[in-house]
């Protein structure tokens, strides 16, 4: 789809106000009754040599090892979602010569949950590939199996009925995943 000089402009007015694709793709049905898919979108953007201001950060959501769990002891102030932060700058000083400072600054902001793993060195479950214990962070214990398949799952819950917040069950995956990944699983 050719856009006139007219909406080009637009576009590049909107895109260096600070406008995400999602407000440019709006503002096209609104003001010129161009429908455009959000990828057109993106490729319109690219193609005007126009750079978002607040792009959203490059993660590889397959990989939840990345991020680390908060330290222990910390209180979440308000609950953040990592979507909303842009990625560290390389060229920044503190970060740009430390590797896991970049990791760190790439995680879910401290203080989202506070869990803890354990990995039992010898696995004595039938059909399970790893097996351990976990603490969550209000303080419900649990033992935990990942079947042969990759399937994690809970054998025993020191409380009955008992689901981990969202957050819990967020870094319980993290960091279990970490935990097999140092392990060669």
């Amino acid at each position: 789809m050719q856009l006139s000089p007219e909406q080009k402009a637009a576009v590049s007015s909107w895109v260096a106000a600070g406008d995400n694709l999602s407000a440019v793709q709006k503002k096209l049905i609104e003001h010129f009754k161009l429908s455009m898919t959000y990828r057109d979108v993106r490729f319109l953007v690219d193609d005007l040599n126009l750079e978002l201001k607040d792009a959203a950060p490059k993660v590889d959501a397959s990989d939840v090892s990345k991020t680390q769990p908060p330290a222990p002891g910390s209180t979440p102030k308000e609950k953040l979602n990592p979507a909303d932060h842009a990625s560290p700058d390389a060229t920044d000083p503190e970060l740009a010569d430390d590797p896991a400072a970049l990791d760190e600054a790439e995680a879910l902001p401290a203080g989202l949950a506070n869990v803890k793993v354990e990995v039992d060195q010898k696995t004595l479950i039938p059909g399970a590939i790893a097996s351990g214990s976990v603490t969550f962070s209000d303080g419900v214990t649990g033992q935990w199996v990942v079947d042969q398949y990759g399937r994690p799952g809970f054998t025993k819950i020191s409380k009955e009925g008992y689901r981990p917040t969202p957050d819990d069950g967020q870094a319980f995956m993290q960091e279990l995943s970490l935990q097999l990944q140092q392990r060669g699983f």
